[in-house]
């Protein structure tokens, strides 16, 4: 990290003027979409009148009586489907949570990414204070996937090795939704990447996100509008590369922390940008410690090296300018 010193003073940055604008969520495509609706119940929509009508007929009772082998709840939610996918594989007794969090992790995932995709969105049309409206449910995902690890850390070295066998090859890396959320924060590998290769309904979704502007990206873009000194080779780049420090990107953020007041929309970006940051170098700590728990420094199953290989994970730092500032601010 480059760390140059500045001296601050108040400015006043453009384009800090409200604005209203019309906002329409978008969900974004991770796997073949039309497998995926394939999947979907037709379920009967209501309204306030209908809702008020069907308590006359219960007399303020939950209903119970339903036509076919099913309920509007689980045809809703396919909590059929989700709770028919914890198949144990061996005799341990900790293999059912382990199934679990994982399961909950790749939920929280998807809806991490969804939350970014639509923040990221936002930036582009320049609608920042509808991007910030989305940062405090991000947080809140990654302090719930934090918390996961409260859970899987009780399964004991003995409870693991009971059912570890039975896991092959598989690991976490190979997640595509966890490999999504990475792009999406701007950690790219094309090499990470090709572990989806095989799969036709994943793989072009992962490429795409691949060779896409990450969300940091399009922060810098939105600085760079708002008058702020990006360089250019900060703003045209190869998209599938991780996105490495710049002393110049470096020396904008410092323009914009020069001012650090809730009116100041930039640093409230900035300032939240890191929170998140925070909050996933967190999670993979957790990652980290836990497993050096469970296994110590036995080799990973999906080729990796484990706990060796983990300590590099916790190392990377997304949106590293933010971090690097810290050293000077102040000073």
């Amino acid at each position: 990290m480059v760390f140059i010193p500045l001296r601050m003073e108040a400015i006043n940055l453009p384009g800090k003027e409200s604005m209203k604008t019309s906002r329409k969520r978008v969900v974004p495509e991770v796997r073949d979409r039309a497998l995926e609706l394939s999947l979907v119940r037709e379920v009967e929509t209501s309204t306030n009148e209908s809702r008020e009508e069907t308590v006359k007929t219960t007399a303020g009772e939950p209903m119970i009586a339903f036509a076919g082998k099913s309920n509007p709840f689980i045809d809703y939610h396919r909590n059929d489907l989700l709770l028919s996918l914890q198949n144990m594989r061996s005799e341990g007794h900790d293999e059912m949570v382990f199934i679990l969090m994982a399961q909950c992790k790749e939920l929280t995932f998807k809806a991490i990414h969804y939350e970014a995709y639509n923040m990221q969105l936002r930036l582009k049309a320049d609608d920042l204070a509808g991007a910030l409206a989305l940062a405090p449910r991000i947080k809140r995902l990654f302090e719930y996937l934090v918390k996961t690890w409260d859970v899987l850390s009780t399964i004991t070295t003995s409870g693991f090795n009971e059912f570890r066998d039975c896991l092959g090859v598989s690991s976490g890396q190979q997640s595509y939704m966890y490999r999504h959320v990475e792009f999406i924060l701007g950690n790219k590998s094309v090499r990470l990447a090709q572990a989806h290769a095989n799969n036709p309904d994943v793989y072009p979704y992962i490429e795409r996100s691949l060779h896409a502007p990450s969300l940091y990206d399009d922060v810098l873009a939105l600085l760079h509008r708002r008058g702020l000194a990006i360089p250019a080779r900060a703003l045209d780049r190869d998209w599938s590369q991780t996105y490495q420090a710049d002393p110049d990107v470096e020396r904008a953020w410092l323009v914009v922390y020069a001012d650090p007041t809730p009116e100041n929309d930039l640093y409230v970006l900035g300032e939240a940008l890191i929170e998140i940051a925070d909050l996933f170098s967190q999670y993979r700590w957790r990652h980290f410690t836990s497993v050096e728990r469970i296994l110590g420094f036995k080799s990973g199953t999906g080729g990796s090296a484990g706990v060796g290989w983990l300590k590099h994970v916790v190392d990377h730092r997304f949106f590293p300018e933010l971090w690097a500032i810290r050293t000077v601010l102040g000073a």
